[in-house]
């Protein structure tokens, strides 16, 4: 049975991607990272997030796979992605066919505040 996790930037699926089809596999979890493209995204963090997704995955072995589990895994994500919006590690797309500011303000610069940040 296909299990998922859905929050506002991240998918879980107990499935792997075959042919550009979610196939259910309850061995792999697949992340789907902010499928609205909400985020301006580098390899950096996107590395943190598999990490951190790694993280949660390998803490939670041995507990039963079910949607509860998977949503606390999300949630965690969440957390952490919030995490590095607020430290300017990631951005919002202000260029993004949704503008949800869901986890805060977006930071913008101003001249009089050169190097400063606002949330």
């Amino acid at each position: 049975m296909l299990l998922k996790c859905t929050t506002r930037h991240i998918r879980i699926y107990t499935a792997e991607v075959k042919q550009n089809e979610l196939v259910e596999n309850d061995r792999v979890l697949t992340l789907d990272l902010d499928p609205d493209n909400e985020l301006n995204w580098n390899e950096d963090v996107i590395a943190l997030i598999h990490r951190k997704f790694n993280d949660l995955v390998e803490a939670s072995s041995g507990l039963d796979l079910t949607e509860y589990n998977l949503r606390r895994i999300g949630s965690d994500l969440e957390h952490f992605i919030r995490s590095l919006l607020e430290s300017g590690d990631l951005s919002y797309n202000l260029e993004g066919r949704v503008l949800n500011y869901s986890m805060g303000l977006p930071r913008v610069k101003s001249q009089e505040d050169e190097g400063n940040y606002h949330l």
